[in-house]
C-alpha cells in the first residue's frame, strides 16, 4: 500500500451537496477495500490566474493509502466528472509518509590510502611539483 494525496478543484458555484456525490464516486474504487480516505476541506479560494473562465474553486484535499490500481480508477472518474476544474493526484514518497522500508547495512568499502597532501589549498603550486 503506497500513501497518496489528491487535490481536487471544483467549481466555485457548485454547492456542497454536489460536490458530496462527485467525491463519493471518485473515492468509491479506494474505499470498496476497506481503508479510509481522510477529506479536508479547503473551502473556496482565489486563482493566480483564469482557468476554464473562472476565478475561483473550492478546494477538497483527499489522503489515503492504496494500490496503484484503484488510484487509476480515482483519476479516470475525476477526469470525466464535469464539476471538477482540475485535479491533480500525487504519491507520497514512503520516507515522507513516516514508511520507511528497513534497508540492509550498506557495507563499508575497504579503506583505500589517502593520498599525501602536502597542506597547500587544492590549486595552489608549492614548488615539489615540477
Amino acid at each position: 500500500m503506497r500513501a497518496y494525496e489528491v487535490v481536487v478543484i471544483f467549481d466555485a458555484t457548485l454547492e456542497e451537496e454536489a460536490i458530496r456525490p462527485v467525491l463519493d464516486r471518485a473515492t468509491a474504487p479506494i474505499t470498496k477495500d476497506g481503508t479510509k480516505a481522510t477529506t479536508d476541506r479547503w473551502g473556496k479560494r482565489r486563482f493566480a490566474y483564469e482557468l476554464k473562465k473562472r476565478w475561483e474553486g473550492n478546494y477538497v484535499l483527499l489522503a489515503f493509502n492504496s494500490e496503484p490500481g484503484p488510484v487509476a480508477e480515482l483519476d479516470r472518474v475525476l477526469y470525466l466528472a464535469d464539476e471538477v476544474l482540475r485535479h491533480k493526484v500525487m504519491r507520497i514518497p514512503e520516507k515522507v509518509a513516516g514508511r520507511q522500508r528497513p534497508t540492509r547495512p550498506a557495507e563499508t568499502p575497504p579503506a583505500e590510502a589517502a593520498p599525501a597532501t602536502t597542506g597547500a589549498p587544492a590549486g595552489v603550486a608549492t614548488g615539489a611539483e615540477s
